[in-house]
């Protein structure tokens, strides 16, 4: 068994693990706390359209767009409304809706900009990083979950946007889908690196793969590394470690981040899911980020940081948009 060393955790700096705001789950139980909160004025409101919210620079950086009630128009009968939590005694609300966003008179308003998550949530401070996150990931939910799996019967909002109800009272919570994402690390010190078909031409970053029902996060690993890449992860416990988790609403996933050491390196995709595969040294990498030979994930991404992690600091490439 090859003694290669593991990257230790935690990861820091997890752009969309970040969450300054206290959830403050017991404000969202009142049935009247959201409607009583839309009548103050002290309430701020973010607003997100299609995926997207409005962001703008500022002395201190990119920051959300919020506003008080009196300034968002009226939600439709189809937006979500949904309660957020409190920073520094403001109560924060969002409405979410499926409707792009609000044109403005000029295309702009004092510089502001409708942005997704994926491309601004790293320059967004650790509120308006964990804001838009957990916003972005709850209008998900609601989007899909509309209809009882039981009945058929519509479902209804309740407890600020946090609960679903059945006509019959039956409840439904929001449901996060666990994925493990992993550095997958040879017996001589190489990383392993596949593309998948959708991606772009020379786009490459760290395999991953969603854990089915009655499997832990280590049997995942090992299972996804065999079924995507042929690749034989070590049984030993210490084979397989845990170095941090990051949110990923796209649309409701929750990155579970590992380095885990190979006892193969004999590659064999699978063709589906991953279309190329390689081993890289650092020297390798590094080079291929130079030429452009390797795209590698983004800053948001919990991927670019397990890459990181083993490479042992930031990546010697320019950031460019992931599509």
């Amino acid at each position: 068994m090859s003694s290669v060393p593991l990257p230790s955790p935690p990861l820091r700096d997890l752009a969309l693990s970040r969450q300054h705001i206290d959830r403050a789950g017991v404000n969202r139980v009142p049935p009247a706390a959201l409607a009583q909160m839309w009548e103050s004025p002290d309430t701020r409101v973010l607003q997100v359209h299609a995926g997207r919210a409005p962001v703008v620079q500022t002395p201190q950086g990119l920051q959300l767009v919020l506003r008080a009630p009196a300034e968002v128009p009226a939600p439709g009968p189809d937006d979500l409304q949904l309660y957020l939590g409190v920073d520094d005694g403001v109560h924060h609300v969002a409405v979410v809706s499926a409707e792009s966003e609000p044109e403005t008179a000029d295309g702009s308003a004092g510089g502001e900009e409708w942005r997704g998550l994926r491309e601004v949530g790293e320059e967004l401070s650790d509120r308006d990083a964990g804001l838009f996150t957990e916003a972005l990931s709850m209008g998900n939910w609601h989007a899909v979950t509309r209809f009882s799996p039981r009945t058929g019967e519509p479902l209804t909002a309740t407890t600020s946007g946090w609960v679903k109800v059945e006509p019959d009272g039956k409840e439904h919570f929001p449901r996060t889908d666990a994925a493990v994402i992993m550095a997958i690390i040879s017996p001589d010190d190489r990383l392993l690196l596949g593309h998948q078909p959708i991606w772009p031409a020379n786009r490459y970053s760290v395999l991953a793969g969603f854990v089915e029902p009655g499997e832990c996060f280590e049997d995942t690993v090992r299972r996804e590394a065999f079924e995507e890449a042929g690749v034989v992860i070590g049984s030993d416990a210490e084979d397989v470690r845990y170095l941090g988790s990051q949110p990923w609403p796209f649309p409701a996933s929750l990155m579970v981040g590992f380095a885990a050491r190979a006892v193969t390196t004999e590659i064999k995709v699978d063709g589906d899911e991953i279309a190329l595969a390689r081993w890289f040294s650092r020297e390798e990498l590094a080079e291929e980020l130079r030429t452009g030979g390797v795209l590698p994930p983004p800053g948001v991404s919990i991927a670019r940081r397990l890459i990181e992690a083993w490479y042992g600091g930031p990546l010697p490439v320019q950031d460019q948009p992931w599509v």
